[in-house]
Parts: C-alpha cells; structure tokens; sequence
C-alpha cells in the first residue's frame, strides 16, 4: 500500500447515500474457537481519487499486470487464478466470500480509509461485500488505514512520493467517521469479540497527532464507545496495529507504546505484516524462516511489553517490487525497493499457522482468540491468499487444514470454488522454480544491467 507502515435500524447502512439493508444472520462462533481474519486491501476497483491521479478506470491491477523481474531469478509478474476481477461487483465478491468460507476464512479486516473530506477505497465493502448474496458466510471489519497516503504508484527509486492525502484528522471528522462506523457495526456480518465490535487502528500516534494530543484523543475515543453503547453494544473492542520498523516515508515511531495504549483504553493489539518487526537484508532477498523467527520473537514478549492482549498475526510473504518503477535499475533502498522475501511456501506458512493457533489457544482467553493473517489481496506486495496460477489455492487449503477443528463450517460454506486443484506439491514463491535463490547483494552502490522494461 502506499501505504501503511513504511510501509484506514439494526442491520442497516447508508452506501454512498442510500440505504442498504441486510436481514441474513452472521455464521457464530463458540467462546473456544480461534477467528481467522484476513486483512483485505481495497484497492482492485475504480475509485474517483485514484481517477484523478492516475487516470480515467485506473486500479491496482495496472500495478500487477505491470510487474516484471528485477533481478536474476526473481518471479514475476504474479497472475490471479480468478483474473483481473472488479472487486466492486458483487458477483467477484460472491466467489471471494466462498473461498474464503470453504477454506476456513472466518473475517476479512478490510483496510479502511476516511481523511478530513471523508472516505476512500470504500466500493469493495459497500459495493462489492455488503451486496454479496453470501455475505452471511464470512464476518467483517474495519481497521481504519490512518497513514497518509503517498503516490508511490509506482515509485521512482530517487524521487519521494508526494503525500495525497495526510492520515490526520480533525474531531469533527473523527465524529463524522464515527457515525458511519457505528451504521456499519450493525450489520449482521460484522465481527464482534465478546459482543462488542472489533475496531482496529493502523496509526495510534497520526490518530494522537492529528486530533491534537493525547487529551484530545481519549476524549474522541470514549465519545466514539458511547456512539456504540447508545445503539445497542456493550463498547467497542479497540484494537491498535503496532510495529517495530517504520515502513512508509514519513512515519514515526512511537517512543512510550505502552503507556499510550493504557491512557487511551486500547483493548488489544496486533500485526498487519511481519517486516514490522524484522529488518529485512540489505541484499535482494531475505529467508522467510528469518523473518519468521524474527516476528515470533516479537511476538511471545509483546503482550507483557505492550500491557494487553496481543493477537498473532501470520504473513504469506513479502514483495514490493510491482510499486516500482520498473525502469528503474532495482537497488535495495526505502520502500517500495526493498528486500524480497523468498522461500515461502505453502508448507512454510502451514507451520507458521500452526505456532500462531498453539499461542492463540495458550495465552488469549475464551472468546478473544483472534489470528490475523497478512493478507488476503496484496497482490503488489507479494502477500496474498487468493489463489494464483503458481500455487493454485494451496495457501488456503493450508489454513482449512490447521483451523478446520476449531470453527463452525456450513454446508453452505463448503461449496467448491471454480478454479484447478492446488498443488499436491508446495512451490517456492517469489523466485522462479527453475532458479536456486542466491542471497544477491543488491547495496545502494550496486545495480543490474539494463532491462526492456515497461516505462513508468
């Protein structure tokens, strides 16, 4: 994303002005279960915003189908298995919802996005989810993307994205936002721990910053709780993103975490990615078995270090280059030119499931055992659970095999998706099979021959 950490009547809800209702009830859960939830980045329809700065039916898509290999042995582009899908309609959204129920799926985190003129990237819940004939089967919520927007679509390698849209914003649009938080929390579908709404923020300190201190910030935050007490819910389950490693240019890091996450009442906090917490190599690549260790580390500490509940998060992958501009010579730098991570497979993130449920079912109570998974859709950051044309639905298939004994799943939630059998055997992702990864130094002062690229 351009992103994020270097990277936002019962049963009703205005969309884009009307009103749009839902009667199907939400699949439930037993206090012992663990709740899958995949993030879910809105970026894969057209959005007005992104019209006016990239032009007339621009999507992510274009980013993709763009990508090329930027150094020896490195695979890309990657291609979806569903096709170039307009995540808007809701018939593309029918089939993700499927997989997503079939393979054991429980919540898609859609990355939210509200600035001071209000919001962005919204047609993939409104438009694409809500409408969904099946939005019954896999529950929802938001995690408001709070950073600021930056052009990097794609990113020249010395140029630094201008800002579009600053993550800040004022009370009075925090109320705003609020409000249409509040509609969407009543809908049937929408993921609640412990009968209250899970709500995530991606950027405690841009929320501080932008309503004007910390003062300001517990205010806004406890009228936000009486908003959802006065329709009907307990309060609001808080949660907050945290992370070690800046990301996206212009983020700061947060020096008292712990005493921040108390003044403000936050109950929870977890991952969107795992390179938060894992520097990775200043070469081309970077072992997802080190990244893994690295995060895992993090993890079993940050619950006693961050003062509340910590749920684990599990990351397919990580691969940035097709926000590049890729006539440019890759170099390793600042995102999105960074390391690749390699030799994550489908049985590598089966293991990593794995450590995530034992820690969900060991140290999180009855009825706040929550795994968050990086991501569903990041297909221009190499971290997806969609199927490909590589793997197949391999990545989902391990996710049924490591969960399917601690949820619910219909009859109805486990109708085949159209699409070839996955693999019967796991395959490396972000090198080419045919090619041995090599940890290939690709240092500030190094760059590779010229390649016919497509120009930015």
């Amino acid at each position: 994303m351009d992103r994020r950490g270097f990277i936002a009547g019962s049963g009703a809800v205005l969309l884009n002005g009307g009103l749009y209702t839902a009667n199907n009830s939400a699949p439930s859960a037993e206090p012992d279960d663990v709740i899958t939830a995949a993030y879910y980045f809105g970026n894969f329809h057209v959005d007005p915003r992104n019209e006016e700065a990239h032009g007339v039916g621009w999507t992510e898509w274009n980013l993709v189908k763009a990508a090329t290999p930027r150094f020896p042995g490195h695979d890309q582009p990657k291609v979806p298995q569903w096709g170039y899908g307009d995540e808007s309609r809701p018939e593309v959204f029918e089939k993700k919802i499927a997989a997503a129920r079939q393979h054991g799926v429980d919540a898609l985190l859609f990355d939210w996005y509200w600035y001071e003129d209000g919001p962005f990237l919204n047609g993939a819940l409104y438009n694409g989810y809500l409408k969904a004939a099946n939005v019954k089967d896999v529950r929802f919520a938001l995690m408001w993307a709070n950073h600021d927007w930056i052009d990097m679509h794609p990113a020249k390698m010395q140029s630094p994205g201008k800002i579009q849209f600053h993550g800040g914003i004022s009370r009075k649009a925090f109320d705003t936002m609020c409000e249409r938080v509040v509609e969407l929390f009543q809908q049937p579908s929408y993921l609640k721990l412990n009968g209250k709404p899970y709500f995530s923020i991606y950027e405690l300190f841009r929320f501080v910053e932008g309503i004007g201190g910390l003062k300001q910030a517990v205010e806004a935050l406890d009228a936000f709780r009486e908003k959802a007490r006065a329709a009907g819910f307990p309060s609001i389950h808080i949660n907050a993103v945290t992370w070690g490693v800046k990301l996206l240019p212009g983020e700061a890091q947060v020096t008292n975490l712990p005493q921040l996450l108390r003044e403000l009442a936050i109950d929870s906090a977890t991952s969107y990615v795992w390179i938060h917490h894992a520097q990775l190599a200043h070469t081309a690549t970077t072992e997802y078995g080190d990244v893994r260790h690295k995060y895992e580390t993090y993890r079993d500490g940050a619950s006693a270090d961050l003062g509340c509940m910590y749920f684990p998060n599990v990351t397919v992958g990580w691969d940035a280059t097709p926000r590049t501009c890729q006539t440019d010579n890759f170099r390793v730098g600042g995102y999105p030119f960074t390391s690749v991570v390699v030799n994550n497979s489908p049985q590598a993130f089966e293991e990593a499931l794995r450590s995530a449920r034992q820690f969900a079912l060991g140290r999180l109570p009855p009825g706040n055992r929550l795994v968050t998974l990086n991501s569903w859709n990041e297909w221009t950051e190499g971290s997806y659970l969609e199927p490909d044309t590589e793997h197949g639905s391999a990545y989902l298939e391990v996710i049924h095999s490591v969960f399917k004994s601690s949820s619910k799943r219909t009859e109805a939630g486990n109708r085949e998706v159209a699409g070839p059998e996955a693999p019967s055997k796991y395959r490396k992702v972000g090198m080419s099979a045919n090619v041995k990864p090599e940890r290939i130094d690709v240092s500030q002062n190094t760059v590779f021959g010229e390649l016919q690229l497509i120009r930015c």
